[in-house]
């Protein structure tokens, strides 16, 4: 059983279907759903970098099991090209572990190797735009 806390306003997508909190509310998932917390939801617009839709075709898989063997060719695509670009080893192993996630068909878990390799491209593109140093 998985415990959900909601507040106010905060949204979910359960299954596809989008759902908002009144209140702050409590809920018990009492079986197998995909369920993504409104922080965790991507737009198609916000995929604007490589990690970015990297994580929207794993958001995609995970949340439409009838597209998923279309999602999954377009995540190796992105895994192949991302892959090729990064230096970073912990880079490497995320992307490693999100292949893997998505070989066992386990994308909610794919989707937080996606998360870290967003954190890293964060970092990168400030370096780049002189904003942080290494």
């Amino acid at each position: 059983m998985l415990k959900i806390r909601l507040r106010q306003g905060e949204k979910m997508v359960v299954n596809g279907a989008v759902l908002r909190a009144a209140a702050p509310t409590t809920l018990w998932l009492e079986n197998d759903a995909a369920i993504l917390r409104g922080r965790e939801v991507m737009r198609p617009e916000e995929a604007d970098t490589p990690a970015r839709r990297l994580y929207y075709a794993c958001m995609l898989a995970y949340l439409d099991p009838a597209g998923r063997q279309a999602h999954q060719e377009s995540i190796l695509l992105l895994l192949d090209d991302l892959l090729r670009a990064l230096e970073s080893p912990k880079a490497k192993a995320a992307c490693a572990a999100l292949a893997h996630d998505v070989a066992r068909g386990d994308y909610y878990r794919a989707l937080s190797h996606g998360r870290s390799l967003i954190e890293h491209e964060v970092t990168l593109l400030a370096v780049a735009a002189g904003q942080v140093r290494h």
